[in-house]
């Protein structure tokens, strides 16, 4: 990559080069995001805009340098930062807090923010983190909300990916409130009149730009374009378009590191740095989520076995119809995303035609559907390959056609596709971290969670693995013994 560096002349003096900067600034972020910080305008869908967005392009402007958009997933922002080579800094809302300050440099702030609690307009007795003991509350993952509502303790938290689900969630009930940035709160409710804040913010923190620890100079030039932002007005003009000044905003302009530090719980300087966890304190942590993985894939498979032997038996003896209807579910199981199809279920009926599935059902059911297609095939192997003659001799016996398949070529066809039904069953358990869009949290999303806090990808990873491998093994353990009682 080219590099410009900057010089410094006065009168009678030596030159001093400035700290260097890239010509073209890759600033990272997720367009999923949403407003207010960066979104797609319905006009032009090919066009970005949001308060950071912009942010970016200001930013450049004084750095002398052009922007550059970089889309990644928001939750490995910063582990993709330390990695390096996919970016130079991350504009993403991403909290001044003890723990993004133990893994990257962060400038000075740019946006200052409280919590916001939202309930539905009905519920009058929300107005509180405590007046939600026991009941569900959605969050953002990795978040200071999820901090938060995890060290109060005692309630339902449903974590989301996205800013959007969990506002749509709370509206259909399936939540009783959401813990969220107060800027996200502000754009989400204008829209929503069902909804209300419950309360003032609380828990005031800050948004930085995120910097490689080995670019010191770098975030000095930032931190200065930052500073000449605030000052000349042109952050409270860009904040005012999208109707997020404030007096908070407002005092940006006095923000030292030593205040923050000792008056706000939300930001830190080095010295507050968390120590590394040990990896084994995760254990218990992700156990738990292990048995969401466990029920949430056991159910699933319970179901695509049994619609699966249905549509098994619809395609190998039902009528011509039948069989086309068959053949078509198989077709547009196996072909369309799963994640989609979760979406479609979970989303798509609720709001077409009021169906509120709990988050638990929407998996079981979006699951079970679609593996069922994979099952059908299972047992349609299994039946065609057992000789056509031992119907014959079956049906010659007086046997009927009926107890005939029931008696001599089902047993024998589950024992045909019993390595392709384990196959699956394992492959549902590693699958079935994709309902983590709709808030349960299993095995693979509290890894990334616990990841994150910790700074530990490799330890956890392992652990992690090592109890996807002991379900898989069990797994294949309860086939091998119903393999041979079915050979017996």
């Amino acid at each position: 990559m080219a590099w410009t560096t900057g010089v410094r002349s006065t009168s009678g003096a030596a030159q001093t080069p400035e700290p260097a900067i890239p010509q073209v600034l890759r600033w990272a972020n997720d367009a999923e995001g949403g407003a207010p910080y960066i979104f797609h305008t319905p006009d032009n869908p090919n066009q970005l805009v949001g308060f950071e967005v912009e942010l970016a392009q200001a930013l450049c402007d004084r750095l002398g340098c052009t922007p550059k958009f970089v889309q990644y997933n928001w939750s490995n922002l910063i582990p993709g930062l330390r990695q390096g080579g996919n970016y130079d800094i991350i504009i993403a809302a991403l909290e001044r807090t003890p723990e993004n300050l133990a893994q990257v440099a962060m400038s000075r702030p740019y946006f200052a923010f409280g919590q916001q609690l939202v309930a539905r307009t009905h519920d009058t007795n929300i107005q509180s983190l405590s007046d939600l003991a026991g009941r569900r509350i959605g969050v953002l993952a990795s978040t200071l909300s999820h901090r938060l509502v995890t060290q109060q303790g005692g309630l339902d938290v449903r974590v989301y990916d996205e800013n959007v689900n969990y506002f749509r969630d709370l509206e259909l009930g399936r939540i009783d409130a959401v813990l969220t940035d107060s800027p996200i709160a502000t754009v989400q409710l204008r829209n929503r009149p069902n909804l209300r804040a419950a309360g003032p913010p609380f828990a005031p923190a800050y948004y930085a730009i995120a910097v490689p620890t080995s670019s010191p100079e770098l975030l000095t030039r930032i931190n200065e374009a930052l500073g000449s932002l605030i000052q000349d007005g042109t952050l409270e003009r860009i904040y005012r378009r999208y109707a997020l000044w404030g007096p908070q905003q407002a005092n940006l302009a006095t923000w030292t590191a030593e205040v923050v530090s000792t008056t706000t719980s939300g930001a830190g300087t080095s010295a507050a740095r968390p120590s590394p966890k040990p990896t084994l304190r995760y254990f218990s942590i992700l156990m738990e989520a292990a048995v969401t993985t466990v029920w949430v894939s056991l159910t699933s498979m319970a179901l695509a076995m049994t619609w699966g032997l249905g549509l098994a038996l619809a395609r190998c003896y039902g009528s011509r119809p039948v069989r086309w209807m068959a053949i078509s579910y198989i077709e547009v199981f196996r072909g369309t995303p799963l994640l989609l199809q979760l979406y479609f279920i979970y989303f798509g009926l609720a709001q077409q035609w009021g169906w509120k599935l709990s988050a638990g059902a929407a998996a079981v059911l979006t699951l079970g559907l679609n593996y069922a297609a994979n099952e059908a095939e299972n047992f349609r192997a299994g039946l065609e390959a057992i000789p056509r003659g031992q119907t014959e001799a079956a049906l010659a016996l007086g046997l009927s056609p009926a107890m005939t398949l029931r008696r001599i070529l089902l047993p024998q066809a589950l024992r045909i596709s019993l390595p392709g039904i384990t196959n699956d069953l394992i492959a549902l358990f590693k699958d079935s971290s994709i309902v983590s869009v709709i808030g349960l949290v299993e095995l693979t999303k509290e890894f990334l969670i616990r990841s994150l806090d910790a700074g530990d990808y490799i330890g956890l990873g392992i652990l992690t693995a090592a109890i996807y491998l002991a379900m898989a093994h069990a797994a294949s353990l309860a086939a091998r013994a119903l393999e041979r009682r079915l050979r017996t």
